[in-house]
């Protein structure tokens, strides 16, 4: 063969080896290298559904706790276990196992637990746990067990807990010897046991057991002194049976040598007990008994008189249509009772009166879901020492005065009325219960305005729900009977408030606790919850409060939070609020939890958290707020521990979100859907990224450009005002100016009384209005009671000298000087260039305020300071005059004027 030749097959022949060791590492190396996908933390090992076939080999040698459960194991090397001898703690429930090795205990001494249960272990041998003295609890259960050979617990000797339930077991009998020496809790429930044989608990060597489960088996026969090795037996549960009375009455006889104290007997067929059903259990201590379930529908008088220790009574879901007086005699020492869904539903049941009366010691009556049921006023008659009673669900149209009375001398302390269908109270329905602290009567029909009586004779009451009603009407005083109250929830009632104060609770200074959610409330005054001062927690989630806080609202926003300096919990979820007061949460000092989620907040006022140094959780989610700026958050975020603020439409530029985005990165606070819901909504290149990808380092650079931004706009925002305000307010500036520099120069008021002026006023008009001024002005001369002197120049000037200067000087010897203002005044040219000008320059020369405007006639103030260059606002209102119309009104222009002759000159 050439040389050639034999390189190829050599090559082909090493080819083939390499793909055979392949296939090999694959099958066999992958799985090893794969399978431990176990959750290891401390001492224990969770390798459960992994679909495992072998035990893991690399686990943590120090663990205590291995879990292998549901898996496809289909057996369990005990050499593959050895290395985890420090186990204490063995599941391989849901596995395919069906043999047990012996050395299994044998390479595990420190094993307490072992839980082998749905597996296939059709039978157990002899030697199965030969070596697991020191196990505690051992689960067989759901195996397919039918038989025990020999005695393959001998050894346990300090088992507690043995499980055989659910496997086709048909006696009790797990040996022929003693053991179990230490056994407390055997069940064997869900097998084929049809008969309890004395024999068959004979391996049971030391009468230990004190929990027997026995339930869903088929029993027929229950054999005398069957029990006789369960002495000790505290716990027997046979539910899901078919007991029926004469097998019941067995059972009872049997256990009269036993320690019982709990029989349970659910669903066991026993539809009536008779007066000698449980004599067999007069020996017993028998604390609990429990029949749910049994549909029973007949209770014969004294029939639990045998049972004088009992405590515990469960009778709930049954099928009784009378109740006896003398049903229940025999129980004084009973503390519990349990009656819920007691009575059939499909007919009417009746309660005898004195029911009760045996019960002295009854604390706990629960009496649910018995619609059709009929009882007296005298029905609770002798449960002196009753504290909880509830008949929620319990068919009633009205409480009366007479409901409740014979607990009128009980120690009630709850009282459970919820969706009993109840549509009013009648006044004093409670009286009587004063111990009374908690009073449930929500989920109701109740449509009533409460005047206050209702609930009056509750002297102790802390608790009443009145939630979810169909309409509630409150007054001032609604609850002032009872000012113990501490909570008080009204959730949902279509609350409205009536009479002259809408706030029924100033009675309830004690209140700590106030719900008032789900209720359209639109409109409360200031006061509304006035003198809650120890108020914690107020819910006012889901109402219409948004009009208050606005800005628009008559009167301005309705601080309605004031005076609540204790409160710690806030919930205004969902009430339409678009704006907030910055004095809106203001000495809410002690504020720990603050809701304002769902709203329509887009803007929060800088101050608004000043006072919530203490807030640790904040929710402000689905909102409209685009800005989470630092002079706003900064002092609130500092102690917070939770924040809600999703599902806003954030902007994500550097001024509204650049702080927020930073904190997000860097806080310990939970933020639960930062990843999700925290997401930016404009510029458009930001548009659907999370805030806390925002890119913030372009922000940093900005400092010099906006400190230019804010001069350049102060420079010009200032000019533009400067120029609007010469434009229209110049005649004001240069006035004010005129007289100013007449003060600088030193211009003062020449002679401030009226010692050196001879006349009161200078009368300046045009030569129109003299009738007027003859008619109306100079007969105020003749007043004596005025005593007023006019210069008036048709009349008081001297022939013969010079107008100009006359009118010169009759103005400085004027106290006052009068402008007769008509149209005629103000086009008359004597008047506008002389003697207004001469009036004018005199009175800021000498700093004086002494000219008054007299008006005749609607004159505009834009046409007056066309044509005079004076307006109304350069003088003071009293010296600004108009001319009534109407005759009725003259006499109070005159006093008017008067008042405006004897001002004061000074220049204020």
């Amino acid at each position: 063969m050439e040389p050639q030749t034999e390189n190829k097959m050599e090559e082909a022949s090493i080819s083939s080896t390499t793909y055979a060791l392949c296939t090999v590492y694959i099958l066999f190396m992958v799985p090893v290298m794969s399978e431990n996908h176990c959750k290891v933390t401390a001492d224990e090992a969770d390798c459960s559904h992994l679909e495992l076939y072998t035990i893991p080999s690399d686990l943590p040698l120090t663990i205590k706790i291995l879990d292998l459960s549901h898996n496809r194991l289909k057996s369990l090397p005990a050499a593959n276990l050895s290395r985890y001898d420090r186990l204490q703690h063995l599941d391989v429930g849901y596995n395919t196992l069906h043999v047990l090795e012996s050395a299994l205990c044998q390479q595990l001494p420190l094993l307490k637990i072992l839980n082998l249960q749905h597996n296939e272990f059709s039978k157990i041998s002899d030697k199965a746990f030969i070596y697991c003295a020191g196990l505690a609890e051992l689960r067989l259960n759901s195996n397919g067990i039918k038989e025990i050979l020999g005695n393959p617990f001998e050894n346990l000797q300090n088992l507690l807990i043995l499980d055989v339930s659910h496997n086709k077991m048909t006696s009790t009998a797990l040996g022929d010897k003693g053991q179990l020496l230490k056994l407390s809790e055997l069940l064997y429930s869900h097998n084929m046991i049809k008969e309890l044989k004395k024999e068959d608990f004979m391996f049971l060597g030391n009468n230990s057991v004190q929990t027997l489960d026995l339930s869903t088996n088929p029993l027929k026969e229950i054999y005398p002194n069957c029990f006789q090795q369960l002495t000790n037996l505290h716990t027997l549960t046979m539910a899901n049976m078919s007991l029926g009375f004469k097998l019941t009455e067995d059972l009872c006889s049997q256990l009269a040598g036993t320690q019982i104290k709990v029989l349970n007997l659910p669903n066991s067929q026993l539809t009536k007990i008779h007066n000698t059903t449980f004599k067999g259990l007069n020996s017993t201590n028998l604390i609990s008994l429990n029949i749910f379930k049994n549909s029973l529908s007949q209770i014969d008088d004294n029939s639990f008189i045998y049972l004088n220790c009992l405590e515990i009574l469960n009778l709930e879901d049954n099928q009784m249509s009378h109740l006896s007086s003398r049903a229940f005699s025999g129980l004084s020492n009973l503390t519990y009772l349990n009656l819920k869904k007691f009575f059939s539903s499909s007919k009417d049941a009746r309660i005898d009166d004195f029911s009760f009366q045996w019960l002295q010691n009854l604390q706990y009556l629960n009496m649910e879901q018995n619609k059709k049921l009929y009882f007296s006023e005298r029905a609770f008659t002798g449960l002196i020492s009753l504290t909880n009673l509830s008949l929620s669900e319990c068919t009633f149209q009205t409480f009366t005065n007479t409901t409740f009375s014979s607990l009128s001398n009980s120690s009630l302390i709850s009282l459970n009325l919820t969706k009993t269908e109840i549509t009013g109270i009648e006044s004093g329905t409670f009286h009587g219960l004063e111990h009374l602290e908690v009073l449930d009567l929500g989920i109701n029909q109740i449509d009533q305005f409460f005047t206050g009586k209702e609930f009056e004779g509750l002297h102790s009451i802390k608790q009443i729900y009145l939630s979810y009603n169909k309409h509630l009407t409150l007054s001032s005083n609604s609850f002032c009977s009872i000012s113990t109250l501490k909570k008080l929830n009204l959730r949902k009632t279509a609350l409205t408030f009536k009479g002259p104060s809408n706030s029924p609770f100033n009675c309830l200074s004690n209140l700590t606790h106030l719900d008032l959610g789900n209720n359209n409330i639109a409109n409360m005054e200031e006061d509304f919850f006035s003198g809650l001062y120890d108020l914690r927690i107020l819910s006012l989630q889901h109402n219409n409060l948004a009009r208050l806080w606005k800005k628009a609202n008559p009167g301005g926003p309705v601080l309605f939070l004031k005076g609540l300096r204790k409160l710690e919990i806030l919930d205004l979820l969902s009430n339409g609020f678009d704006e907030i007061p910055a004095k809106a949460l203001e000495g809410l000092s002690n504020l720990n939890i603050l809701n304002l989620g769902e709203n329509n907040i887009y803007i929060l006022p800088p101050s608004i958290f000043e006072d919530q140094e203490s807030l640790i959780t904040l929710d402000l989610h689905k909102n409209l707020i685009t800005s989470v700026e630092e002079n706003i958050f900064k002092n609130v975020f500092s102690n917070l521990k939770n924040l809600s603020m999703g599902n806003n439409p954030f902007d994500c530029t550097c001024e509204s979100i650049a702080w927020f985005a930073n904190w997000l990165n860097t806080t310990n606070t939970s933020v639960p859907g930062h990843d999700l819901q925290y997401i930016c909504n404009t510029p458009n290149n930001y548009h659907g990224v999370l805030v806390e990808k925002f890119d913030n380092s372009p922000c940093k650079d900005h400092a010099p450009f906006k400190a230019f931004f804010i001069f350049s706009f102060t420079i010009t925002s200032s000019i533009m005002i400067l120029v609007l305000l010469l434009h229209f307010q110049g005649w004001r500036i240069k006035f004010y100016w005129s007289v100013l520099e007449g003060k600088v120069l030193g211009f003062t008021e020449i002679d401030p009384g009226n010692q050196n002026f001879n006349y009161d006023a200078y009368i300046i008009h045009a030569k129109k209005d003299v009738s007027w001024i003859d008619r109306y002005l100079l007969p105020l001369e003749e007043d004596e009671t005025c005593n007023l002197k006019f210069c008036y120049e048709d009349r008081d000037f001297e022939a013969g000298l010079s107008p100009l200067q006359l009118i010169v000087d009759s103005i400085r010897n004027s106290r006052k000087i009068i402008f007769i203002i008509t149209h005629y005044f103000l086009n008359d040219q004597w008047c506008k260039r002389f003697k207004i000008q001469q009036a004018v320059q005199q009175a800021i020369e000498q700093s004086r305020d002494n000219i008054i405007l007299l008006f005749l006639e609607d004159i505009p103030d834009y046409k007056l300071n066309h044509s005079i260059h004076l307006r109304r606002g350069m003088f003071k209102s009293r010296c600004v005059l108009e001319w009534p119309v109407q005759k009725e009104r003259r006499k109070a222009f005159q006093q008017k004027l008067k008042i405006a002759l004897g001002s004061s000159n000074v220049v204020n």
